[in-house]
């Protein structure tokens, strides 16, 4: 019997928000709205030149960010601005995959940064023609690692069902879930990294398909690990989590669990030929490759895009991706993101 043909990446397409907003102005609005609120501000102002960011992008402009805005408020403009978002990134992937809406037979959706119930996925039924019948997977509280197991669920999709086509879709509209009036470290450090984005794949398991292969995937979850990354939620919104200590855990725990994943696969770090990894921040990069046995800032294309867009939370990795495979990279490429759980997830991907 022939052996089942991988999971193909058809199309890949990414999108941000209108509004540009430069790293200088961004620390200068938040020196201008926490000064006098935060004793912490000054000493944390170093935070923005040091985050290895230069620009990111926004659903709304800059001054939306120094009036108090409710939950409900937020949330409407996340509905709003994820649905325009999902249309332009499905509609450029599907037509990249050389398909129809029609053609899709599933839809798995992530994202962490709002809430709504219809999820996306059956709002976008009534923005594009899909099928009445087509499978839906909403996804929430992946956090960052939702890029990679967004993905893989996508692929265990199109894996089950031969010849299905499937579409992927993540969104994080990380900046409307600022709280202006939360004077924590934790939000204020937020304000310098967090952008928002978009991201779609189309993923059949085609024989003919002359597309990059999705080979494996995997994760691990740290047990007792709630605490280093993920949400509270308050009375004005979702309140951000993350641990000061990531960039340790990365050095102490990440290198183990990427090799045992690579060896339940028969690889090991050796057989790489790159890596297509989240860029957090600038320092769990610098740990990432000294763990993953990279040159000192030779993760040039995560480095990129985190310049260029910011943490994006789950979308970042699919920007990755996308920039890597313009590329044209040689050898197996290892993705990988970190998110609540606290969760390690990866994917290998053939170019």
């Amino acid at each position: 019997m022939a052996e089942a043909s991988p999971p193909k990446l058809l199309g890949l397409a990414t999108a941000v928000p209108p509004y540009r907003l430069g790293q200088p102005e961004i620390a200068t609005v938040s020196r201008q709205l926490f000064n006098g609120r935060c004793m912490e501000i000054e000493r944390l102002m170093p935070i923005y030149s040091n985050a290895g960011i230069e620009t990111r992008y926004s659903c709304v402009p800059l001054d939306w960010y120094l009036q108090p805005a409710g939950w409900k408020e937020s949330n409407r403009l996340y509905v709003e601005n994820a649905e325009r978002l999902l249309v332009a990134t499905a509609d450029r992937a599907i037509e990249e995959a050389g398909c129809e809406p029609e053609e899709i037979d599933a839809i798995v959706t992530v994202s962490t940064s709002g809430i709504t119930t219809p999820s996306l996925d059956a709002r976008l039924m009534n923005l594009l023609p899909f099928r009445p019948d087509v499978h839906r997977l909403p996804i929430f509280g992946l956090g960052c690692a939702g890029g990679v197991l967004g993905l893989a669920r996508a692929a265990a999709m199109a894996q089950s069902r031969p010849g299905s086509k499937v579409l992927c879709l993540v969104v994080e509209l990380c900046g409307l879930t600022f709280r202006n009036q939360d004077r924590s470290k934790s939000n204020i450090i937020a304000t310098a990294l967090f952008g928002d984005g978009a991201a779609a794949a189309v993923i059949s398991c085609d024989p003919e398909a002359d597309a990059p292969s999705l080979e494996a995937w995997g994760e691990h979850t740290w047990p007792d690990s709630l605490d280093v990354m993920g949400w509270h939620v308050e009375e004005d919104g979702l309140g951000v989590l993350f641990s000061r200590d990531i960039p340790t855990l990365v050095r102490d725990r990440f290198r183990d669990v990427a090799e045992d994943f690579l060896g339940r696969h028969g690889r090991r770090l050796s057989d790489i030929g790159g890596f297509v990894c989240h860029p957090g921040g600038a320092k769990v990069m610098d740990a990432l490759e000294e763990v993953l046995g990279a040159e000192a800032g030779g993760m040039t294309t995560a480095r990129e895009v985190l310049r260029d867009y910011g943490n994006m939370s789950a979308a970042t990795v699919l920007f990755v991706l996308h920039r890597s495979l313009a590329k044209r990279p040689r050898g197996e490429q290892l993705m990988s993101a970190l998110g609540p759980g606290f969760t390690a997830a990866f994917m290998l991907v053939q170019p």
